[in-house]
């Protein structure tokens, strides 16, 4: 059992808004780690996001906004970082965090309209261990750890598939041959 000096201090942060970027930082960081650990499923990766994270917010944000809008600000930035990420290991922007309300666009891409169909056409042509890994964690927002389990791999296998059917979906939808 901890003592008393041993115990981190609780701090309460004003609804109105923060009073430090050490208060923004402190009230964030575990939320920001928690979204994108789920996302990725290595602490590593998600470690280095989160720092990224709030090195892209730091110059933008100021410490007037309300607490509300901090975290939504963090969260669009989030989002943001994860997609560059996705870009750059995968060739893809890939993102799904849950609880995001964004505006609709106000006027829909060309095709729009019809990308569930062209998921569900790709998804078809995948090998049933390839489908399955992505509709687990991209269709159905789960992390890297509950996919293995739901799927019955390791979690490094669980990757593998991610990583693989990513890259043959990309090529079916860009009809290159398989």
């Amino acid at each position: 059992m901890p003592t008393p000096r041993e115990r981190p201090e609780l701090r309460i942060v004003p609804e109105a808004c923060y009073p430090s970027w050490e208060a923004v930082y402190d009230d964030n960081v575990t939320w920001v780690y928690r979204l994108l650990y789920a996302r990725l499923g290595s602490r590593s990766d998600a470690e280095d996001l989160t720092s990224e994270v709030f090195l892209a917010a730091l110059r933008p944000l100021r410490l007037s906004a309300s607490v509300a809008e901090v975290r939504s600000y963090l969260r669009a930035t989030a989002r943001t970082v994860l997609a560059a990420h996705w870009r750059a290991t995968m060739g893809r922007e890939i993102t799904a965090i849950s609880d995001d309300v964004a505006a609709p666009d106000p006027e829909p891409a060309e095709g729009a309209g019809t990308a569930p169909q062209r998921v569900a056409a790709v998804l078809a042509q995948l090998p049933p261990q390839y489908r399955r890994v992505l509709e687990l964690r991209f269709l159905q927002g789960r992390s890297v750890r509950e996919s293995a389990t739901d799927m019955g791999v390791s979690v490094a296998n669980a990757k593998v598939l991610q990583h693989r059917a990513l890259r043959l979906a990309a090529q079916i939808n860009e009809g290159e041959p398989r």
